[in-house]
């Protein structure tokens, strides 16, 4: 049995390791608030910018000038996977989910014969991929010491993302990412990025069907040049938002945990530490008794 000295140590320890762990319960708490509101701000819009190129998508299928953002490239050969994971670890299985789910993908597109590239956004998204899939990963960013997101850091993926397109480095772009549900739950999302998705149950217009019909003003040229790489920021901004609020709820839920594993721990301690000092003490009863009898 352990001596008494290192009970104390040991209970010391947890009792410092409770504190830290407590600390990190509440900044997380706190810059959950934030960071769902902001999420929870940005979803009606990004929902309907989605509806949105679904139907323009939808209406512009199979023509050869659609434009790539909205359209693709007409082929499906190589796809880009975005993952975005958090740079910071101490949040349970938040970060490993994102990263199963790419490797996971990505191995099913490879059996099809397809060409998977990955772009890690976040520290441990990066260092995940980079043992199971080094050979894939073609680049990575990371937000450390940043207080919080901007759509400028958005709208840089965004601008990433369409030069490779434009250059011909990939056929379809999918970002994977903790989608915020509850304090308590975040969803693992695949969101496909290019081409737009279309609406649920749609379908290629039939020849002679009626289609709908959009006017754009000035031209359509000039709005969808200036709206799709938009578009793509806003849905880019979206993920990293639900990650950014999913990893403060992930991270607060896993030191409450450990708050409370630590407590329990504490008390398992302190009753041995007892155990053992009573020990300590009968024992020292017992030979001092011994002694007198033996006098």
């Amino acid at each position: 049995m352990p001596s008494l000295k290192a009970f104390r140590t040991r209970i010391n320890s947890v009792k410092s390791t409770q504190k830290i762990t407590s600390a990190m319960k509440m900044v997380a708490a706190s810059k959950l608030r934030r960071a769902q509101m902001q999420a929870e701000a940005a979803r009606p819009y990004a929902e309907r910018m989605e509806r949105m190129l679904g139907a323009l998508a939808a209406s512009v299928q199979g023509s050869p000038t659609a434009p790539a953002l909205l359209a693709g490239t007409g082929g499906e050969k190589t796809h880009l996977l975005i993952a975005v994971t958090a740079d910071r670890g101490l949040a349970g299985a938040f970060n490993t989910n994102v990263g199963r789910a790419t490797r996971q993908l990505a191995q099913a597109l490879e059996r099809e014969g397809k060409t998977v590239k990955i772009l890690a956004v976040g520290r441990k998204g990066r260092d995940y991929l980079k043992r199971e899939m080094g050979s894939r990963l073609i680049g990575d960013i990371s937000y450390a010491g940043r207080k919080r997101i901007e759509f400028a850091d958005a709208e840089e993926i965004g601008v990433r993302v369409t030069t490779m397109l434009g250059s011909g480095e990939f056929d379809v772009c999918t970002v994977i990412y903790n989608r915020f549900r509850s304090v308590i739950s975040q969803v693992t999302t695949e969101t496909r990025l290019v081409p737009a998705p279309m609406p649920e149950g749609a379908e290629a217009p039939a020849a002679g069907a009626a289609q709908a019909i959009y006017e754009f003003e000035p031209d359509e040229e000039t709005i969808l040049a200036k709206l799709l790489p938009q578009a793509l920021a806003v849905q880019t901004y979206r993920a990293l938002l639900e990650s950014a609020a999913g990893e403060h709820a992930a991270r607060m839920t896993a030191m409450d945990n450990a708050t409370r594993n630590a407590g329990d721990m504490i008390k398992r301690l302190t009753l041995n530490y007892n155990r053992a000092r009573q020990a300590n003490i009968t024992k020292e009863l017992i030979e001092i008794i011994s002694g007198a009898e033996a006098v």
